[in-house]
């Protein structure tokens, strides 16, 4: 019977160093199911740690949050001087009707404004449109309740502009793209980038010393006469109340 027991215990230890890697492996599972992998957490903490960022990357990490606060200060502040802008042009009084800007359209062959003001409201066929910064068209067609603006962008847009200090004349051409061209009538005429264009007084259309844009390019080598393309000071694009004379 000794024996017998002793069989035994050496079975159960050569059983034991067989499977010993197996017992080993459920004894972690059932750590890990315990602890919610928290001990694994921990372990891959602090085998990563050395290549954990430096003070290099966490300055750099600082610079880029730093960066997108000033583009998002940069943006409110905007957003804030057009509601300011709009505000101003809401309250001003005089030969000028303020009209809501409705839909857009300034893409394409088509450049028209839809206002939510119309006859009713004393806007006109032909009435000259602006808003902050400049000239921004005249109104095409009227309803009782709207009112559609032909942009100095649109194709059909023919403008008298004069350089400031009466430097040169020419006529403002719109071409469906968001810059019109300036065909000067005189070929000797002196332009130069960030020339500002005015209405022009011999305009029939428009009130003379009306601010249009300024000069951002200028063809020198165009025939008959040099042409310029015209960055408009009025940004169509975020405008969202108007002026109509009346």
């Amino acid at each position: 019977m000794a024996l017998g027991r002793r069989l035994r215990r050496l079975l159960d230890l050569r059983s034991l160093l067989v499977h010993w890697p197996w017992l080993v492996l459920l004894l972690a599972l059932g750590v890990v199911r315990l602890s919610k992998g928290a001990a694994v957490v921990d372990l891959y903490a602090l085998l990563s740690r050395p290549f954990w960022p430096g003070t290099a990357q966490s300055e750099w990490l600082r610079q880029a949050q730093h960066l997108e606060d000033q583009q998002k200060i940069s943006l409110l502040q905007g957003q804030l001087n057009q509601l300011k802008a709009d505000s101003a042009l809401r309250e001003q009084q005089g030969d000028w009707l303020t009209a809501a800007v409705i839909s857009r359209r300034t893409e394409g062959w088509w450049q028209q404004l839809e206002l939510g003001a119309g006859s009713l409201e004393g806007l006109h066929y032909g009435a000259v449109v602006t808003g902050p910064g400049g000239v921004l068209g005249r109104i095409a067609s009227v309803t009782p309740s709207t009112a559609r603006v032909t942009l100095l962008t649109d194709p059909s847009s023919r403008v008298g502009v004069t350089l400031k200090g009466s430097r040169g004349q020419g006529l403002l051409v719109g071409e469906g793209t968001s810059r019109p061209r300036l065909r000067f009538l005189d070929k000797d005429v002196e332009v130069q980038p960030g020339d500002v264009v005015l209405t022009s007084a011999a305009s029939s259309l428009y009130p003379a010393n009306l601010i249009v844009g300024v000069v951002q390019t200028v063809n020198s080598q165009a025939l008959p006469a040099p042409e310029a393309l015209v960055q408009l000071a009025a940004p169509v694009d975020a405008i969202d109340w108007v002026r109509v004379l009346r």
